[in-house]
Protein backbone atom coordinates (compact mmCIF):
# COMPACT_ATOMS: atom_id res chain seq x y z
CA UNK A 1 0.00 0.00 0.00
CA UNK A 2 1.47 3.64 -0.84
CA UNK A 3 1.90 6.33 1.57
CA UNK A 4 -0.76 8.18 -0.06
CA UNK A 5 -3.54 5.71 0.04
CA UNK A 6 -3.41 5.74 4.19
CA UNK A 7 -6.15 7.33 6.65
CA UNK A 8 -4.92 10.84 8.80
CA UNK A 9 -5.49 8.80 11.72
CA UNK A 10 -3.36 5.92 10.30
CA UNK A 11 -0.59 8.30 9.11
CA UNK A 12 -0.53 9.95 12.92
CA UNK A 13 0.38 6.67 14.57
CA UNK A 14 2.93 5.55 12.23
CA UNK A 15 4.63 9.07 12.81
CA UNK A 16 4.26 8.59 16.41
CA UNK A 17 6.22 5.18 16.11
CA UNK A 18 9.05 7.09 13.85
CA UNK A 19 8.05 4.54 11.29
CA UNK A 20 7.51 7.82 8.83
CA UNK A 21 8.41 11.30 8.49
CA UNK A 22 5.96 14.06 7.46
CA UNK A 23 8.32 14.73 5.07
CA UNK A 24 7.93 11.30 3.61
CA UNK A 25 4.36 11.99 3.51
CA UNK A 26 4.13 15.14 1.71
CA UNK A 27 6.59 13.99 -0.90
CA UNK A 28 4.19 10.64 -1.76
CA UNK A 29 1.22 12.77 -1.69
CA UNK A 30 3.10 14.82 -4.59
CA UNK A 31 4.01 12.07 -6.22
CA UNK A 32 0.38 11.42 -6.45
CA UNK A 33 -0.53 14.58 -7.56
CA UNK A 34 1.80 14.28 -10.59
CA UNK A 35 0.33 11.25 -11.71
CA UNK A 36 -3.24 11.73 -11.40
CA UNK A 37 -3.74 15.99 -11.10
CA UNK A 38 -3.55 16.57 -14.94
CA UNK A 39 -6.96 13.86 -15.72
CA UNK A 40 -8.42 15.63 -12.54
CA UNK A 41 -8.33 19.26 -12.22
CA UNK A 42 -8.65 18.98 -8.11
CA UNK A 43 -6.18 22.03 -7.93
CA UNK A 44 -6.31 25.90 -8.37
CA UNK A 45 -2.88 26.45 -6.61
CA UNK A 46 -0.34 23.99 -5.27
CA UNK A 47 2.48 24.85 -2.53
CA UNK A 48 5.08 22.29 -2.96
CA UNK A 49 7.59 24.06 -1.92
CA UNK A 50 6.04 26.01 0.94
CA UNK A 51 4.61 22.36 1.96
CA UNK A 52 7.62 20.38 2.13
CA UNK A 53 9.17 23.36 4.33
CA UNK A 54 6.45 23.24 6.75
CA UNK A 55 6.94 18.94 7.05
CA UNK A 56 10.48 19.67 7.58
CA UNK A 57 9.89 22.07 10.39
CA UNK A 58 7.50 19.50 12.02
CA UNK A 59 9.74 16.75 11.86
CA UNK A 60 12.53 18.57 13.51
CA UNK A 61 9.78 19.59 16.23
CA UNK A 62 8.73 16.19 16.59
CA UNK A 63 12.36 14.76 16.91
CA UNK A 64 12.91 16.99 20.02
CA UNK A 65 9.93 15.48 21.08
CA UNK A 66 8.17 18.86 21.67
CA UNK A 67 5.33 18.85 19.21
CA UNK A 68 2.22 16.72 19.48
CA UNK A 69 -0.51 18.84 17.31
CA UNK A 70 -3.54 17.33 16.46
CA UNK A 71 -2.55 17.46 12.83
CA UNK A 72 1.17 16.90 13.09
CA UNK A 73 2.65 16.53 9.77
CA UNK A 74 -0.67 15.69 8.16
CA UNK A 75 -1.37 16.89 4.37
CA UNK A 76 -4.51 19.13 4.27
CA UNK A 77 -5.75 20.52 0.69
CA UNK A 78 -7.76 23.73 1.44
CA UNK A 79 -10.84 24.74 -0.82
CA UNK A 80 -10.05 28.34 -2.44
CA UNK A 81 -12.54 30.41 -0.84
CA UNK A 82 -10.51 30.66 2.06
CA UNK A 83 -7.81 32.60 3.19
CA UNK A 84 -4.21 31.86 3.86
CA UNK A 85 -1.76 34.81 4.78
CA UNK A 86 0.68 35.89 1.80
CA UNK A 87 -1.13 33.13 -0.37
CA UNK A 88 -3.40 33.50 -3.30
CA UNK A 89 -7.34 33.29 -2.87
CA UNK A 90 -9.55 33.04 -5.72
CA UNK A 91 -12.81 31.36 -4.88
CA UNK A 92 -12.40 30.09 -8.54
CA UNK A 93 -13.35 33.38 -10.36
CA UNK A 94 -11.47 35.79 -12.51
CA UNK A 95 -12.63 38.71 -10.46
CA UNK A 96 -10.54 37.36 -8.05
CA UNK A 97 -7.97 35.61 -9.85
CA UNK A 98 -4.22 37.63 -8.42
CA UNK A 99 -6.09 38.59 -5.05
CA UNK A 100 -3.16 37.58 -2.58
CA UNK A 101 -4.82 37.58 1.17
CA UNK A 102 -3.01 39.84 3.88
CA UNK A 103 -4.80 37.39 6.54
CA UNK A 104 -5.71 33.91 7.51
CA UNK A 105 -9.22 32.70 8.11
CA UNK A 106 -9.48 31.14 11.78
CA UNK A 107 -9.68 27.39 10.68
CA UNK A 108 -6.42 27.61 8.90
CA UNK A 109 -4.84 29.27 11.94
CA UNK A 110 -5.93 26.47 14.06
CA UNK A 111 -4.67 23.85 11.19
CA UNK A 112 -1.36 25.43 11.05
CA UNK A 113 -1.78 25.27 14.66
CA UNK A 114 -1.60 21.84 14.84
CA UNK A 115 0.61 21.07 12.73
CA UNK A 116 -1.10 20.10 9.39
CA UNK A 117 0.59 20.90 5.96
CA UNK A 118 -1.24 22.86 3.72
CA UNK A 119 -0.71 21.18 -0.12
CA UNK A 120 -2.58 23.58 -2.27
CA UNK A 121 -6.00 25.35 -2.79
CA UNK A 122 -8.79 23.51 -4.02
CA UNK A 123 -10.81 24.32 -7.36
CA UNK A 124 -14.35 25.07 -6.92
CA UNK A 125 -17.58 26.64 -8.09
CA UNK A 126 -16.77 30.09 -8.39
CA UNK A 127 -17.82 31.65 -5.18
CA UNK A 128 -19.42 28.18 -4.21
CA UNK A 129 -22.34 28.56 -6.53
CA UNK A 130 -22.73 25.51 -8.10
CA UNK A 131 -23.53 22.00 -7.43
CA UNK A 132 -21.19 20.39 -10.27
CA UNK A 133 -17.91 22.22 -9.89
CA UNK A 134 -18.44 22.81 -13.41
CA UNK A 135 -18.54 26.89 -13.04
CA UNK A 136 -15.08 27.95 -12.27
CA UNK A 137 -13.05 30.28 -14.29
CA UNK A 138 -9.89 27.96 -14.13
CA UNK A 139 -11.99 24.59 -15.59
CA UNK A 140 -13.54 22.33 -14.77
CA UNK A 141 -13.28 19.03 -11.93
CA UNK A 142 -13.47 15.57 -12.96
CA UNK A 143 -14.68 12.35 -11.14
CA UNK A 144 -12.08 10.05 -9.93
CA UNK A 145 -13.81 7.26 -10.67
CA UNK A 146 -14.92 8.05 -14.15
CA UNK A 147 -13.61 11.05 -15.77
CA UNK A 148 -16.94 11.79 -18.18
CA UNK A 149 -19.03 12.65 -14.97
CA UNK A 150 -18.98 15.52 -12.27
CA UNK A 151 -17.05 15.78 -8.87
CA UNK A 152 -20.52 17.38 -7.13
CA UNK A 153 -20.01 21.37 -5.96
CA UNK A 154 -19.10 23.64 -4.75
CA UNK A 155 -16.51 21.72 -3.02
CA UNK A 156 -15.74 19.49 -6.12
CA UNK A 157 -12.06 20.08 -5.85
CA UNK A 158 -11.94 19.03 -2.21
CA UNK A 159 -14.05 16.04 -2.40
CA UNK A 160 -11.92 14.35 -5.77
CA UNK A 161 -8.44 15.32 -3.91
CA UNK A 162 -9.64 13.23 -1.12
CA UNK A 163 -11.02 10.55 -2.85
CA UNK A 164 -8.15 10.25 -6.00
CA UNK A 165 -5.26 10.16 -2.60
CA UNK A 166 -4.27 13.82 -4.05
CA UNK A 167 -4.69 14.71 -0.28
CA UNK A 168 -4.77 12.99 3.11
CA UNK A 169 -7.66 15.79 4.27
CA UNK A 170 -9.53 18.53 3.10
CA UNK A 171 -11.45 20.91 4.13
CA UNK A 172 -14.92 22.60 2.37
CA UNK A 173 -17.65 25.03 3.09
CA UNK A 174 -21.20 24.11 3.28
CA UNK A 175 -24.26 26.18 1.90
CA UNK A 176 -26.75 24.65 0.85
CA UNK A 177 -25.21 20.77 0.06
CA UNK A 178 -21.69 22.07 -1.24
CA UNK A 179 -19.83 19.73 0.83
CA UNK A 180 -22.22 16.23 1.45
CA UNK A 181 -22.91 16.82 -2.24
CA UNK A 182 -19.92 16.36 -3.06
CA UNK A 183 -18.59 13.78 -0.49
CA UNK A 184 -21.38 11.77 -1.95
CA UNK A 185 -20.45 12.06 -5.65
CA UNK A 186 -16.88 11.30 -4.28
CA UNK A 187 -17.46 8.41 -2.46
CA UNK A 188 -15.71 10.00 0.81
CA UNK A 189 -17.10 11.48 4.14
CA UNK A 190 -18.06 14.83 4.11
CA UNK A 191 -19.50 16.51 7.15
CA UNK A 192 -21.49 19.80 7.42
CA UNK A 193 -20.60 21.01 11.37
CA UNK A 194 -23.93 23.17 12.90
CA UNK A 195 -24.41 26.76 12.20
CA UNK A 196 -22.16 28.51 14.34
CA UNK A 197 -19.47 25.25 15.93
CA UNK A 198 -17.05 26.49 13.57
CA UNK A 199 -15.66 29.83 12.62
CA UNK A 200 -16.17 31.93 9.28
CA UNK A 201 -13.94 34.38 9.59
CA UNK A 202 -11.67 34.39 6.61
CA UNK A 203 -14.16 32.35 4.75
CA UNK A 204 -14.84 34.59 1.73
CA UNK A 205 -18.78 34.84 2.04
CA UNK A 206 -21.92 33.54 -0.23
CA UNK A 207 -24.60 33.49 1.77
CA UNK A 208 -23.83 34.32 5.50
CA UNK A 209 -26.73 32.89 7.36
CA UNK A 210 -25.66 29.62 5.53
CA UNK A 211 -22.42 29.01 4.53
CA UNK A 212 -20.35 26.77 7.29
CA UNK A 213 -16.94 25.13 6.95
CA UNK A 214 -15.70 21.42 7.34
CA UNK A 215 -14.04 18.35 6.85
CA UNK A 216 -13.63 15.65 4.45
CA UNK A 217 -11.50 12.67 4.98
CA UNK A 218 -11.37 9.00 3.77
CA UNK A 219 -13.31 7.57 6.66
CA UNK A 220 -15.60 9.00 9.86
CA UNK A 221 -12.42 8.69 12.17
CA UNK A 222 -10.31 10.98 10.09
CA UNK A 223 -13.88 13.84 9.35
CA UNK A 224 -14.23 13.65 13.30
CA UNK A 225 -10.13 14.36 14.05
CA UNK A 226 -10.91 17.09 11.87
CA UNK A 227 -13.74 18.63 12.88
CA UNK A 228 -11.74 18.91 16.85
CA UNK A 229 -9.31 20.84 14.99
CA UNK A 230 -12.12 23.13 13.38
CA UNK A 231 -14.13 23.70 15.81
CA UNK A 232 -14.97 26.51 18.79
CA UNK A 233 -15.31 29.69 19.56
CA UNK A 234 -14.18 32.75 17.91
CA UNK A 235 -14.76 36.10 18.67
CA UNK A 236 -13.72 37.47 15.30
CA UNK A 237 -17.32 36.37 13.64
CA UNK A 238 -20.19 37.44 15.81
CA UNK A 239 -22.22 34.02 14.36
CA UNK A 240 -19.54 32.05 16.19
CA UNK A 241 -21.46 29.99 19.10
CA UNK A 242 -19.16 30.08 22.71
CA UNK A 243 -20.19 26.06 23.41
CA UNK A 244 -17.41 23.76 24.77
CA UNK A 245 -16.21 21.67 22.27
CA UNK A 246 -16.08 17.56 22.75
CA UNK A 247 -13.04 15.23 21.81
CA UNK A 248 -15.73 14.04 18.61
CA UNK A 249 -13.14 11.06 18.55
CA UNK A 250 -14.40 10.01 21.85
CA UNK A 251 -18.41 9.02 20.18
CA UNK A 252 -16.36 6.67 17.68
CA UNK A 253 -18.37 3.99 18.76
CA UNK A 254 -19.54 0.80 16.99
CA UNK A 255 -22.92 0.63 18.52
CA UNK A 256 -26.49 2.23 17.56
CA UNK A 257 -28.90 0.07 20.03
CA UNK A 258 -31.49 1.57 20.71
CA UNK A 259 -30.81 5.00 18.87
CA UNK A 260 -33.94 6.39 17.73
CA UNK A 261 -33.55 6.97 13.61
CA UNK A 262 -36.33 8.90 11.66
CA UNK A 263 -37.33 8.40 7.80
CA UNK A 264 -38.96 11.39 6.34
CA UNK A 265 -41.02 10.00 3.66
CA UNK A 266 -40.93 13.52 1.83
CA UNK A 267 -37.49 12.21 0.74
CA UNK A 268 -38.43 9.32 -0.81
CA UNK A 269 -40.43 10.52 -3.82
CA UNK A 270 -40.71 10.52 -7.15
CA UNK A 271 -37.34 11.98 -9.56
CA UNK A 272 -35.66 9.94 -6.25
CA UNK A 273 -33.06 7.67 -8.49
CA UNK A 274 -34.40 3.88 -8.08
CA UNK A 275 -30.12 2.22 -7.59
CA UNK A 276 -29.91 5.25 -4.61
CA UNK A 277 -33.43 4.67 -3.21
CA UNK A 278 -32.22 0.77 -2.97
CA UNK A 279 -28.59 1.55 -1.72
CA UNK A 280 -30.06 4.14 1.23
CA UNK A 281 -32.75 0.80 2.32
CA UNK A 282 -30.27 -1.05 2.42
CA UNK A 283 -28.02 1.11 4.63
CA UNK A 284 -31.62 1.83 6.95
CA UNK A 285 -32.07 -1.65 7.18
CA UNK A 286 -28.40 -2.69 8.32
CA UNK A 287 -28.89 -0.13 10.97
CA UNK A 288 -31.86 -1.94 11.66
CA UNK A 289 -30.53 -5.11 12.06
CA UNK A 290 -27.79 -3.48 14.51
CA UNK A 291 -30.29 -2.70 16.70
CA UNK A 292 -31.44 1.03 15.84
CA UNK A 293 -34.86 1.79 16.02
CA UNK A 294 -36.34 3.13 12.87
CA UNK A 295 -39.11 5.38 12.23
CA UNK A 296 -40.96 7.20 9.17
CA UNK A 297 -41.53 10.71 9.93
CA UNK A 298 -42.74 13.66 8.24
CA UNK A 299 -40.86 17.05 7.21
CA UNK A 300 -43.94 18.42 5.39
CA UNK A 301 -42.30 21.29 4.31
CA UNK A 302 -39.63 19.97 2.82
CA UNK A 303 -41.18 20.55 -1.15
CA UNK A 304 -40.51 24.25 -0.18
CA UNK A 305 -36.82 24.00 0.62
CA UNK A 306 -35.32 24.70 -3.08
CA UNK A 307 -37.24 27.57 -3.59
CA UNK A 308 -36.41 29.31 -0.09
CA UNK A 309 -33.17 28.68 -0.55
CA UNK A 310 -33.20 30.01 -4.27
CA UNK A 311 -34.56 33.27 -2.78
CA UNK A 312 -32.31 34.07 0.52
CA UNK A 313 -29.18 32.33 -0.62
CA UNK A 314 -29.13 34.86 -3.61
CA UNK A 315 -30.23 37.84 -1.82
CA UNK A 316 -27.47 37.30 0.27
CA UNK A 317 -24.72 36.86 -2.44
CA UNK A 318 -25.95 39.89 -4.34
CA UNK A 319 -25.67 41.91 -0.84
CA UNK A 320 -22.01 40.23 -0.25
CA UNK A 321 -20.94 40.15 -3.67
CA UNK A 322 -21.38 44.00 -4.33
CA UNK A 323 -17.87 44.91 -2.78
CA UNK A 324 -16.54 43.71 -5.96
CA UNK A 325 -16.21 46.78 -7.71
CA UNK A 326 -13.18 47.27 -9.25
CA UNK A 327 -11.59 49.71 -7.17
CA UNK A 328 -10.69 48.20 -3.72
CA UNK A 329 -9.43 44.92 -4.95
CA UNK A 330 -9.27 42.01 -7.46
CA UNK A 331 -9.87 42.43 -11.43
CA UNK A 332 -10.33 46.01 -12.43
CA UNK A 333 -11.50 46.17 -15.99
CA UNK A 334 -8.99 48.29 -18.06
CA UNK A 335 -10.41 50.17 -20.23
CA UNK A 336 -13.48 52.64 -18.90
CA UNK A 337 -14.41 56.06 -19.05
CA UNK A 338 -15.63 57.12 -15.76
CA UNK A 339 -16.79 55.13 -12.22
CA UNK A 340 -19.92 53.81 -13.04
CA UNK A 341 -18.44 51.55 -16.76
CA UNK A 342 -15.97 50.39 -14.42
CA UNK A 343 -18.10 48.91 -12.07
CA UNK A 344 -20.54 47.77 -14.91
CA UNK A 345 -17.59 46.40 -17.13
CA UNK A 346 -15.00 45.26 -14.19
CA UNK A 347 -18.39 43.08 -12.96
CA UNK A 348 -19.58 41.87 -16.50
CA UNK A 349 -16.08 41.23 -17.59
CA UNK A 350 -14.91 39.73 -13.75
CA UNK A 351 -18.00 37.55 -12.50
CA UNK A 352 -19.00 34.14 -14.64
CA UNK A 353 -22.92 33.63 -15.52
CA UNK A 354 -24.09 31.42 -12.71
CA UNK A 355 -22.50 34.38 -10.23
CA UNK A 356 -24.46 37.07 -12.48
CA UNK A 357 -27.87 35.32 -12.41
CA UNK A 358 -27.65 34.75 -8.64
CA UNK A 359 -26.75 38.02 -7.83
CA UNK A 360 -29.61 39.52 -10.18
CA UNK A 361 -31.91 37.35 -8.68
CA UNK A 362 -31.17 38.40 -5.10
CA UNK A 363 -30.92 42.36 -5.51
CA UNK A 364 -34.63 41.36 -7.53
CA UNK A 365 -35.64 39.65 -4.69
CA UNK A 366 -34.66 42.23 -2.38
CA UNK A 367 -35.63 45.18 -4.30
CA UNK A 368 -38.49 47.58 -3.72
CA UNK A 369 -41.92 46.13 -4.15
CA UNK A 370 -40.48 42.63 -4.04
CA UNK A 371 -39.01 42.34 -0.51
CA UNK A 372 -42.16 41.81 1.55
CA UNK A 373 -43.43 38.98 -1.47
CA UNK A 374 -40.05 37.19 -2.17
CA UNK A 375 -37.33 37.36 0.69
CA UNK A 376 -39.85 38.00 3.67
CA UNK A 377 -42.21 35.07 2.90
CA UNK A 378 -38.70 33.18 2.64
CA UNK A 379 -38.12 33.63 5.63
CA UNK A 380 -40.93 32.70 7.09
CA UNK A 381 -41.11 29.13 5.29
CA UNK A 382 -37.68 28.72 6.33
CA UNK A 383 -38.62 29.46 9.67
CA UNK A 384 -41.31 26.50 9.26
CA UNK A 385 -38.63 24.21 7.70
CA UNK A 386 -36.83 24.72 11.05
CA UNK A 387 -40.05 23.51 13.01
CA UNK A 388 -40.11 20.46 11.60
CA UNK A 389 -36.63 19.37 12.46
CA UNK A 390 -37.55 20.70 15.99
CA UNK A 391 -40.45 18.70 15.86
CA UNK A 392 -38.72 15.55 14.56
CA UNK A 393 -35.72 15.94 16.63
CA UNK A 394 -38.42 15.80 20.25
CA UNK A 395 -39.14 12.44 18.94
CA UNK A 396 -35.94 10.78 16.76
CA UNK A 397 -32.40 11.16 17.55
CA UNK A 398 -31.34 11.64 14.45
CA UNK A 399 -32.81 11.45 10.84
CA UNK A 400 -31.30 9.39 7.79
CA UNK A 401 -31.76 10.00 3.99
CA UNK A 402 -30.13 10.13 0.39
CA UNK A 403 -27.68 12.71 0.04
CA UNK A 404 -28.36 13.38 -3.45
CA UNK A 405 -31.40 12.13 -5.08
CA UNK A 406 -28.96 10.40 -7.99
CA UNK A 407 -25.76 9.61 -8.30
CA UNK A 408 -22.79 11.92 -10.28
CA UNK A 409 -24.07 13.13 -13.72
CA UNK A 410 -22.65 13.82 -16.79
CA UNK A 411 -20.33 16.60 -17.12
CA UNK A 412 -22.51 19.17 -19.22
CA UNK A 413 -25.88 17.06 -18.61
CA UNK A 414 -27.39 20.12 -16.84
CA UNK A 415 -24.86 23.62 -17.74
CA UNK A 416 -28.03 24.91 -19.84
CA UNK A 417 -31.04 23.50 -17.57
CA UNK A 418 -30.36 25.78 -14.18
CA UNK A 419 -33.34 24.49 -12.36
CA UNK A 420 -32.25 20.99 -13.12
CA UNK A 421 -29.17 21.61 -11.72
CA UNK A 422 -30.29 23.33 -8.70
CA UNK A 423 -32.59 20.39 -7.62
CA UNK A 424 -28.92 18.19 -7.48
CA UNK A 425 -29.50 20.19 -3.64
CA UNK A 426 -32.49 19.40 -2.87
CA UNK A 427 -32.22 16.25 0.16
CA UNK A 428 -29.48 18.78 1.81
CA UNK A 429 -30.75 22.60 1.47
CA UNK A 430 -32.92 21.75 4.35
CA UNK A 431 -30.55 21.40 6.99
CA UNK A 432 -28.35 24.61 5.90
CA UNK A 433 -32.08 26.83 6.43
CA UNK A 434 -32.09 24.63 9.73
CA UNK A 435 -28.52 25.04 10.69
CA UNK A 436 -28.55 21.57 11.73
CA UNK A 437 -25.87 19.24 11.24
CA UNK A 438 -25.36 16.58 8.40
CA UNK A 439 -22.69 14.07 7.34
CA UNK A 440 -22.16 12.22 4.10
CA UNK A 441 -20.79 8.69 3.99
CA UNK A 442 -20.71 5.76 1.06
CA UNK A 443 -23.37 3.97 1.48
CA UNK A 444 -23.46 1.95 -2.51
CA UNK A 445 -22.30 2.23 -5.83
CA UNK A 446 -24.53 2.68 -9.17
CA UNK A 447 -24.43 -0.20 -11.98
CA UNK A 448 -22.04 2.48 -13.74
CA UNK A 449 -19.28 2.24 -10.46
CA UNK A 450 -20.62 5.64 -9.52
CA UNK A 451 -20.66 6.33 -5.59
CA UNK A 452 -23.90 6.78 -3.30
CA UNK A 453 -24.07 8.74 -0.61
CA UNK A 454 -25.95 8.19 2.94
CA UNK A 455 -27.40 11.50 4.74
CA UNK A 456 -27.33 11.84 8.46
CA UNK A 457 -28.90 14.90 10.28
CA UNK A 458 -29.07 15.63 13.85
CA UNK A 459 -30.39 18.33 15.63
CA UNK A 460 -28.07 21.61 16.72
CA UNK A 461 -24.91 20.59 18.25
CA UNK A 462 -25.47 16.98 18.61
CA UNK A 463 -22.68 16.07 15.88
CA UNK A 464 -21.35 12.83 18.10
CA UNK A 465 -24.49 11.52 17.35
CA UNK A 466 -24.20 11.79 13.49
CA UNK A 467 -20.42 10.23 14.33
CA UNK A 468 -21.22 7.36 16.07
CA UNK A 469 -24.24 6.22 13.58
CA UNK A 470 -21.92 6.62 10.47
CA UNK A 471 -19.07 5.10 12.31
CA UNK A 472 -21.37 2.27 13.14
CA UNK A 473 -22.34 1.99 9.61
CA UNK A 474 -19.06 1.84 8.27
CA UNK A 475 -17.47 -0.56 10.29
CA UNK A 476 -20.40 -2.78 9.43
CA UNK A 477 -19.53 -1.92 5.43
CA UNK A 478 -16.88 -2.17 2.88
CA UNK A 479 -17.86 0.92 1.19
CA UNK A 480 -15.30 3.10 2.36
CA UNK A 481 -12.65 0.70 1.67
CA UNK A 482 -13.01 1.13 -2.49
CA UNK A 483 -10.82 3.53 -3.94
CA UNK A 484 -11.14 4.68 -7.83
CA UNK A 485 -8.63 3.31 -10.98
CA UNK A 486 -6.78 5.87 -11.91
Amino acid sequence: MEIYELTAHELSEKMEKKEISSEEIVRSIYNRINQVEKKLHSFVTLTEKEALLQARNIDEKMRKGGFRGLLAGIPIAIKDNMCIRNARTTCSSHILENFISPYEATVVKRLRDEGAVFIGKTNMDEFAMGSSTENSYFGVTRNPWDMNYIPGGSSGGSATAVASDETILAIGSDTGGSIRQPAACCGVVGLKPTYGRVSRYGLVAFASSLDQIGPFGKDVEDAALLLNVLSGYDENDSTSVNLDVPDFTKSLIENVKGIKIGVPKEYFVKGLDGEVERAVKQAIELLKNLGAKIFEISLPHTEYGVAVYYLIAPSEASANLARYDGVRYGYRSPETEDLLEEYEKTRGEGFGAEVKRRIMLGTYALSSGYYDAYYLKAQKVRTLIKKDFDEAFEKVDAIVTPTAPTPAFKIGEKVDDPLQMYLSDIFTISANLAGIPGISQPCGFSKKGLPIGLQLLAKPFYEEVLLRIAYTYEKNTEWHKRKPKL
